[in-house]
């Protein structure tokens, strides 16, 4: 009896020592794995953060170690800074940085090698490394040793993260790039192009003709590539992928009507109607806000909307614009004016500013550049639409002010106003003009004028431009296209070029963010239009420059340069 009474007292004990064991294998299994209490949307959430933005869920910075023991933050080292937002990795010169995706994490990485010995051109793989389970990910990740036991660059951080933290940065990992996005097919890419209804059909047509041509183009060719198999090997020899050449290309039109605060519905229902990969081209007279938000929250890539009012952003993703359009003039006047006066930083800038959507985007990006270059903030005059400039204003002005610089943002109206000041003794000797606003009319600026008349122009100047109208002759001979349209199509033909290297580029990887992935990757390129366009991860405008010129006197008006491309 006293054994068997001793057996049910000591019975609980040991209850309690295996639910307490229990209870430690629970606390490591979920402190192994991805918060339990959080949803899988809210966990994919976290890890993304942390991914991209080095950002822990408690809202402070990852910390990183790299070559050692020097301490970093981990927004100054992001996973994505290195491995990309898509986390295919990348090719930079001679170092590669490898894929971290769960697909390519948790199976063995192979290189291939030529076999040189044999001198067959046999290419043999070689294990680079074996596939990582989630225990050693997370060993890599805190203290830079692979599967094997080799140890990781020293410029890979080293990262200080608890177990719950890891677990949601591997449980992202896991998802990154797993699926391709919608719009990609195994057999197809579907893409659509936003037209607004401020934009005469002229143009917009303009836009769409080389856009539908490469389509069109690249649908035919299919045909072909199925009866000559050596034009196949051909072709695929140059784009290194022959699945892309059997890739069949759609293009929607998608055209929003009405005011700008009804496009978002309007983008929507089209896409739920028609989910595309990406977003080509695309003309607008409007701010392009809205379709830039619509990108921005349904993850669509806009490739090179023709806009002159893109959203001015360092953090947004989902847009590439070929430059910050009237805004960039604005930009490259203050960077002008800071070269010329850099020692005279108490300089009075003085800059009229007639009200209109144009005008205020040149005004925005001079006085926020010049603010951020450290100078005094320009006087501001606001011209109402239909107010005169008299010579009493002028001379008023100088007197009141005594400016360094005079800044005109107006059309063609501030022809006059120029002749005015032409007239004037104590008048400054830099006035500066936007080209854009003048358009045809700058050509009208009088002799007497052009020694002190500086003009903003963001494109390549006429005289070198004239090389480059091979590339839109094709479509010259479309009675519907002028010479006012030649800037509409060559802007639709680099989307076109740039579609074709990031495809390429890819290597058949369609998803979102390796689209932007790629082209940021690219070295700078020659196109129409632009002096060089250039471009960087996470950078936003393809174009960055804007010239300062003069016009010169004489029976031949040219253009004169007085800045380099890019102002600084």
């Amino acid at each position: 009896m006293r054994k068997m009474t001793t057996n049910k007292q000591s019975r609980p004990g040991a209850i309690s020592i295996a639910m307490v064991f229990i209870l430690i294998q629970l606390f490591f299994t979920y402190s192994a794995s991805a918060n339990p209490l959080h949803s899988m949307e809210d966990q994919l959430r976290l890890g993304e953060r942390m991914y991209r933005e080095g950002i822990l869920p408690s809202g402070a910075p990852m910390q990183a170690f790299i070559k050692g023991d020097f301490s970093v933050p981990g927004t100054s080292f992001s996973c994505a800074s290195c491995h990309l937002r898509s986390g295919l990795g990348s090719y930079e010169g001679s170092v590669f940085t490898p894929p971290t995706t769960g697909k390519e994490l948790f199976k063995p990485l192979n290189m291939i090698y030529k076999n040189v010995e044999a001198d067959k051109k046999v290419f043999t793989p070689i294990l680079f490394r074996p596939a990582y389970t989630e225990t050693s990910l997370a060993e890599a990740l805190r203290g830079g040793l692979s599967p094997s036991g080799k140890t990781l660059s020293p410029v890979m951080p080293r990262y200080h993260l608890e177990d719950g933290d890891m677990a949601l940065l591997i449980t992202y990992l896991k998802s990154l790039s797993k699926d391709f996005s919608p719009g990609a097919t195994d057999k197809e890419l579907h893409f659509a192009t936003v037209i607004t209804d401020d934009v005469l059909p002229e143009e917009y047509e303009a836009m769409l003709a080389p856009l539908e041509k490469y389509v069109s183009h690249k649908n035919n060719m299919i045909n072909l590539y199925k009866k000559e198999k050596r034009s196949e090997r051909m072709a695929a020899t140059m784009v290194q992928s022959t699945e892309l050449l059997y890739k069949k290309f759609t293009l929607s039109r998608w055209m929003l009507k009405g005011p700008p605060e009804t496009w978002r519905g309007q983008l929507e229902e089209y896409y739920r109607k028609d989910p595309v990969f990406a977003l080509l081209g695309g003309i607008s007279n409007s701010d392009w806000k809205p379709i830039h938000d619509f990108s921005e929250a349904y993850h669509i890539p806009c490739l090179f909307p023709q806009t002159n009012f893109p959203v001015v952003s360092d953090t947004d993703w989902y847009t590439l614009y070929l430059s910050k359009g009237y805004y960039q003039e604005g930009e490259g006047a203050a960077r002008y004016l800071n070269s010329r006066f850099e020692s005279e930083k108490g300089g009075i800038v003085v800059q009229i500013v007639r009200v209109s959507h144009q005008t205020e985007a040149l005004s925005k990006g001079f006085v926020q550049t010049w603010s951020e270059l450290g100078h005094n903030a320009a006087v501001t005059i606001t011209l109402k639409p239909e107010e005169p400039i008299t010579r009493e204003f002028i001379q008023n002005l100088l007197q009141k002010e005594r400016p360094t610089a005079i800044l005109i943002w107006d059309d063609s109206r501030a022809l006059p106003v120029l002749e005015m000041l032409s007239a004037e003794k104590d008048r400054p000797g830099i006035v500066i003009v936007a080209g854009s606003a003048l358009g045809s009319s700058l050509w009208s600026i009088a002799e007497q004028s052009r020694d002190f008349i500086y003009i903003t122009y963001p494109e390549r100047l006429p005289q070198d431009e004239e090389r480059f109208k091979v590339y839109i002759n094709p479509y010259k001979n479309n009675p519907k296209f002028d010479t006012s349209e030649d800037s509409i199509l060559k802007r639709s033909f680099i989307t076109t070029q740039m579609l074709t290297y990031s495809l390429m580029d890819m290597r058949g990887n369609y998803y979102r963010d390796n689209f932007f992935d790629v082209i940021g990757m690219m070295a700078d390129q020659l196109f129409p239009l632009y002096e060089r366009i250039s471009f960087g991860p996470g950078q936003r405008y393809a174009s960055k420059g804007c010239y300062i010129v003069q016009l010169n006197k004489g029976p031949k008006s040219e253009l004169v340069k007085k800045s380099n491309w890019v102002i600084h």
